[in-house]
């Protein structure tokens, strides 16, 4: 007699393949966009430039042709953004006489604090540690160099990134969507229709999302700069300008750039504005997770905040910076889809036949 096994274990032993098959394709997708990063992430920004200007492109082409109406687009937004860099390389040259000279008397006056109850440092590690720090340069300089020939290079790959992308994306907002109904054709009857659906539930969520993060960034950023700016911290539009890049990470970009505000503060300012800034990190951490998160992304984004950190964290040991921005956006169109193929099923089913 073959000994009987207890419903749940039954229960748990079904979930648990589907979670090992669904945890491999998703490190199979993560390992692939590691290997493949340069063209991931070509495609990736080709989707977010056509989310982001296809609605402009449609509205432009009412009054004249879709090619004409794309090029305007593509080049408004080329033109946005390099002169937003242009912006931020005029204030970074215009500071960095004023950066200098707050930087050296800020490093004294931490030295000064560090001397000081309750540290009370000698100078002579101080010391010590300036030519530690010298040393330690001067013997790996050639280490150094290495690695700075290895970022030209890296340069490279991204430059080829951003030419994929920027090719892709005319493109997708010219006939992406004639692309995808051709796909669809090639498919076979009885499977259009659930890929007409899973398409219209992965586009519609991808943009939400876009347009959410965006946004969300956007409002960081200007709340950190006006913040920076009023507390006289240097560099107040370059440090916004990276908290807008950070925010597209979840969870963990925004802290790390404030942080990066912080340390800028504490060595120009000291420590009393440095203690001002972390406060704004935690006020703007806040405003972001029960405010702005809740406002702009739920309509979009539907997933746990425990989701969402596990997301981050496997594309970060994944495929490293790529894998932590496009861990979100990638689980959350995986689960709308679910979510609208469950749907349609039952649809199906609850309609009776003829």
């Amino acid at each position: 007699m073959e000994p009987q096994v207890p419903p749940f274990l039954r229960t748990a032993a079904a979930h648990a393949w589907r979670l090992l098959v669904v945890g491999a394709a998703v490190y199979g997708v993560f390992a692939v966009l590691g290997r493949f990063h340069e063209i991931g992430v070509g495609l990736f920004l080709g989707l977010v430039v056509t989310a982001l200007l296809r609605p402009v492109a449609d509205v432009l082409s009412r009054v004249m042709p879709r090619g004409p109406a794309v090029a305007v687009t593509l080049l408004g937004g080329i033109t946005l953004v390099l002169g937003g860099l242009a912006l931020v390389g005029e204030a970074v040259a215009g500071e960095t006489t004023t950066l200098v000279r707050e930087f050296r008397d800020g490093v004294d006056r931490i030295e000064r604090w560090l001397e000081r109850p309750p540290f009370r440092l000698r100078p002579e590690v101080l010391s010590d540690l300036h030519s530690r720090i010298a040393q330690f340069l001067s013997s790996h300089r050639s280490t150094l160099l290495s690695k700075a020939v290895s970022g030209a290079s890296e340069a490279v790959h991204v430059v080829t990134a951003l030419a994929l992308g920027l090719f892709a994306s005319v493109f997708f907002i010219h006939s992406g969507d004639r692309h995808w109904a051709w796909y669809c054709d090639q498919l076979p009857d009885r499977a259009r229709s659930r890929w007409h659906v899973a398409g219209r539930a992965a586009w519609r969520t991808f943009t939400g999302y876009t347009h959410g993060i965006v946004l969300v960034a956007a409002i960081n950023a200007i709340l950190v700069g006006v913040a920076l700016y009023l507390l006289g911290v240097p560099l107040a539009v370059p440090l916004a300008l990276l908290e807008f890049v950070a925010a597209f990470v979840p969870l963990i970009g925004s802290p790390v750039a404030l942080a990066v505000a912080a340390v800028v503060a504490l060595a120009a300012k000291g420590p009393l504005t440095a203690g001002l800034v972390v406060a704004l990190i935690v006020v703007i951490g806040q405003i972001e997770g029960h405010l702005l998160h809740p406002l702009v992304m739920s309509w979009a984004v539907r997933l746990h905040p425990l989701v969402v950190a596990v997301s981050v964290a496997a594309g970060a040991i994944a495929a490293g910076i790529v894998g932590a921005v496009v861990a979100v956006p990638l689980v959350s169109v995986a689960w709308s889809v679910f979510t609208a193929l469950r749907g349609a099923a039952r649809r199906t089913v609850a309609t009776p036949g003829p």
